[in-house]
């Protein structure tokens, strides 16, 4: 059974960091695509980045773009969300997930990820 752990949210003031984990387990599979999104209260679940394992090829919104950076470690089935220069529009609980088999650009839809983490809460502070 596949399991997504994340951990690395908290508080943080406006303008700081924080690099969110999902440590991924029981994988069967060699490549996949595992994406980071986010969802603030009363809005729609969004994308934020996402790379493949394998291709290590990474996609990006749009806003998150120069200020988010995803990688992974493959010997811990680990993939990261270095986050910097924060706002308080980046307040959320951001996911983690896994769409197995994926090569080539991870998606951007959600509806594509199989498994999905728990959930950490980012709060960015004005």
């Amino acid at each position: 059974q596949v399991q997504l752990v994340e951990s690395g949210g908290g508080l943080v003031q406006s303008g700081g960091s924080l690099r969110l984990s999902c440590a991924a387990s029981g994988l069967t599979f060699r490549t996949y695509g595992m994406g980071w999104f986010r969802q603030a209260p009363g809005k729609e679940r969004e994308f934020a980045a996402a790379l493949t394992r394998g291709d290590g090829v990474v996609n990006y919104a749009g806003s998150e773009r120069g200020r988010f950076t995803a990688s992974s470690d493959s010997a811990k089935n680990t993939v990261y969300l270095q986050m910097n220069s924060l706002k308080p529009e980046d307040t959320a609980v951001y996911y983690c997930a896994l769409e197995p088999y994926r090569t080539g650009t991870p998606s951007r839809t959600p509806g594509s990820y199989v498994y999905w983490g728990q959930g950490t809460q980012v709060t960015v502070s004005s």
